[in-house]
């Protein structure tokens, strides 16, 4: 059972057209690898998450929460700190987050 054709200029034109094909597919191929690269090379310039974070209110003055690095409750008023700002941040009463309880992660005791 042969599915090509017979003759030998229907054979040069799938071949054509073959090559043709195995090209676009090996553009394709090549666009896709250089996507990849991007986005690996993008992921490993990332700055490495913070440890500690300091949560800003809805004015952008006030600090409301201290969290966690990675904490899932930190809103996108966030801005990373050292971990001394952190338990300065405490001292001062800015509240921890009650779902990563950094107060207890820095080992810091509310005398009141």
């Amino acid at each position: 059972m042969n599915d090509l054709p017979p003759d030998l200029s229907c054979l040069r034109t799938v071949e054509t057209w073959l090559i043709l094909t195995l090209d676009r597919v090996r553009r394709q191929i090549a666009d896709a690898e250089w996507r990849e690269e991007e986005l690996q090379r993008g992921i490993a310039a990332q700055p490495p998450e913070p440890d500690w974070l300091i949560e800003r209110g809805l004015s952008g003055r006030d600090a409301v929460y201290v969290h966690a690095g990675g904490c899932w409750n930190a809103g996108k008023r966030s801005k990373g700190v050292t971990q001394e700002q952190a338990l300065h941040a405490l001292a001062e009463g800015i509240k921890p987050c009650p779902q990563c309880e950094p107060d207890n992660a820095l080992a810091f005791l509310d005398i009141d």
